[in-house]
């Protein structure tokens, strides 16, 4: 008998019942089995935790139920620490290995040759070249349909113990937040901000979120991406976060500008115009409206307020639970967006506006879930400008 037992953050009776569903998907769409490769589709049926999904991994889930993980030997009690996976089999590293013909082995061994498997293609657990891996395996072998988002679109919709951990998420993003208004001044390195909204983060008993802290200050305050590199805050400044709390691997993030100094009138009217943008999304996202009216309601606010040239195409996206590289999840909040929202949906709304021209930035973000009445926002933070 092990000395490792599985400690999971949802009970056994959950995760059997999210499994059933996909195994129900599986029926309406065809499919005897799913090959899953995205980390966020085994964590949410398993429970499995692991950044292991940079190396070749699949975990099998018939329409019956029967279930199977492929995995190198770092993850083998990984997965029986974190999930209630039983069938776990082990890739071994040397040259030459060949995982993906160890896979059709497995499936095979199960009497699957000539079943209709579906494998999730869109995934940063399956490079490019083991995606031909598996295709010349399986080729012939088995047939294969995109199955891409089978699991996520059931990951949307949030049971109430997931929305505890969003929840808690949110309380920690806030508490991120909290720690950057008190150092937001001039001669604060960006460095001591981030070190701070991490500890805040960490401190409360969350997780690393799944990408970097975006922080910018100066020029660098118009980037919505991480970039390397820190500089102190100037007496006249601006300095954009955009942070997230996490906890279980559930996100919920959040998003600023604030002026260090003096604020231009500029800075003012952005800020006027993101803030009221925002509550016009936020009113937008409905239950049984596309989630595309949270875009328009978006556009319509900057175009009217005459930043329509420095807008984004799209102003925010889904939160769950989700593995690095990115926190963003399916699907992203753009004009056209046919997904309906749903009672339980849990969306991040952005509104971002970057001036090059005049080298000034400003934005403001927070995280909504949404209930039968409309829009509830879970991030507690003021939204004033925050000055320095």
């Amino acid at each position: 008998m092990s000395f490792i037992k599985p400690n999971l953050h949802f009970s056994r009776e959950e995760l059997t019942a999210r499994r059933s569903s996909a195994c129900g998907r599986m029926a309406e769409e065809g499919l005897d089995g799913l090959l899953m490769f995205r980390q966020e589709s085994m964590y949410y049926l398993t429970g499995y935790d692991t950044f292991g999904f940079v190396f070749f991994q699949c975990l099998y889930l018939g329409a019956d139920g029967e279930m199977f993980l492929l995995t190198r030997a770092p993850d083998l009690r990984q997965a029986q620490h974190t999930s209630v996976i039983e069938d776990i089999n082990i890739w071994v590293d040397r040259d030459g290995a060949e995982p993906a013909k160890e896979l059709r082995k497995l499936l095979s061994d199960r009497g699957l040759a000539g079943k209709r498997l579906g494998v999730e293609w869109e995934t940063y657990g399956l490079t490019a070249a083991n995606g031909k891996r598996v295709e010349a395996a399986l080729g012939g072998f088995v047939m294969l349909s995109d199955a891409s988002y089978l699991v996520s679109k059931l990951r949307l919709v949030k049971s109430e113990a997931e929305l505890v951990y969003v929840e808690k998420a949110a309380s920690l993003a806030d508490a991120a937040k909290a720690e950057a208004v008190e150092l937001a001044h001039a001669g604060t390195d960006e460095g001591d901000i981030l070190a701070a909204m991490q500890g805040a983060v960490f401190r409360g008993g969350g997780d690393y979120a799944g990408n970097e802290f975006i922080i910018g200050s100066g020029q660098d305050a118009l980037l919505c991406r991480y970039k390397s590199g820190r500089r102190k805050l100037e007496a006249e400044d601006q300095l954009t976060l955009e942070y997230a709390g996490a906890y279980r691997h559930y996100h919920a993030a959040a998003m600023d500008t604030f002026v260090v100094g003096t604020p231009h009138s500029e800075h003012v009217s952005m800020h006027t115009a993101t803030v009221e943008a925002l509550l016009a999304c936020e009113e937008a996202l409905k239950p049984g409206r596309p989630v595309s009216e949270v875009f328009d309601a978006h556009a319509r606010v900057l175009d009217a307020a005459g930043f329509s040239e420095h807008r984004l195409n799209a102003c925010g996206y889904s939160m769950g639970t989700t593995f690095a590289p990115i926190w963003m999840d399916w699907p992203m909040l753009y004009a056209g967006n046919t997904v309906v929202a749903e009672p339980g949906m849990v969306f991040f709304i952005h509104i971002i506006v970057a001036n090059s021209d005049s080298g000034r930035a400003m934005s403001s973000g927070r995280t909504s879930v949404v209930t039968p009445d409309g829009a509830r926002q879970i991030n507690n933070a003021s939204l004033d400008l925050i000055v320095g």
